[in-house]
C-alpha cells in the first residue's frame, strides 16, 4: 500500500481484523451480505435536524485520512462528529471508537481547534453514546495508518484473534479461515482457531 489516503471507514475494518481489511482492499471481496444493505438502507433513511450537518466529506494530506462524518452536531456551539451504527448487542466496541476519533482528528485538521469528543449512535437501542478522545485513540488511529500503508498483496495477514467475529465476515468465503486453519495449522496458532483443526 503506498501512502495514499486511507479511509476512515477502514481503520473500522483493520482494527476489527486486518485480514478481513486485507481482502477488502487488495481484492475488493466486500460481497453484499445482509449486514451491509441493512446498514446501507438506515443511513440513506437519516432523520435531519436544524443543527446537524449531515454527510460532510474531509481530508487531510498531513494526516493521511479521509472519510465523511454522518453527521455533524453543532448543538451548543460544540462540534460532535457522530457516527451511526447498527449494533444488535446494544454495544459498541474499540474499533468503532479508533473509527470515530478518525473523524475528530479530521475535523480538527479542518477547524484548526482541538475535538475532545465523538459520539456513536446505535440504532437498535435508539442511543447516542458518547466517546471522550483520548491519547490512546489518537495513537491508535496513527499506528493503524500505519500498519495499513506497510501492508503488501504478498503477505495475508494471520487469522483472527476471536473466531465469532467471522461468523458474519462478508470475506468469509474468501477468507476460509476453518479451512486456512486445518490446511495451514500455523497460521492458527494463537488466534483461536486451534480448536477447529
Amino acid at each position: 500500500m503506498t501512502d495514499e489516503l486511507v479511509n476512515v471507514s477502514d481503520l473500522n475494518q483493520f482494527q476489527y481484523c486486518p485480514r478481513r481489511y486485507w481482502y477488502l482492499h487488495f481484492f475488493d471481496t466486500q460481497g453484499r451480505n445482509y449486514q451491509r444493505v441493512e446498514g446501507k438502507t438506515r443511513h440513506e433513511n437519516q432523520a435531519t435536524r436544524g443543527d446537524w450537518v449531515n454527510e460532510l466529506y474531509l481530508e487531510s494530506e498531513s494526516i493521511g485520512l479521509k472519510g465523511k462524518i454522518d453527521v455533524l452536531d453543532l448543538e451548543d456551539g460544540r462540534k460532535v462528529p457522530v457516527e451511526r451504527k447498527r449494533a444488535r448487542s446494544g454495544e459498541y466496541h474499540w474499533n468503532d471508537e479508533v473509527q470515530i476519533a478518525g473523524y475528530c482528528l479530521l475535523l480538527e485538521d479542518h477547524i484548526g481547534e482541538p475535538v475532545h469528543e465523538g459520539a456513536i449512535y446505535l440504532y437498535e437501542t435508539d442511543q447516542r453514546m458518547h466517546v471522550p478522545i483520548t491519547q490512546d485513540h489518537r495513537n491508535a488511529v496513527k499506528d493503524t495508518i500505519e500498519d495499513m500503508r506497510s501492508m503488501s498483496p504478498d503477505s495475508v495477514p494471520s487469522l483472527v484473534d476471536n473466531p465469532n467475529k467471522c461468523e458474519k465476515c462478508s470475506t468469509r468465503e474468501y477468507c476460509m479461515p476453518a479451512e486456512t486453519a486445518q490446511l495451514e495449522p500455523e497460521r492458527a496458532q494463537g488466534t483461536g482457531w486451534e480448536d477447529h483443526i
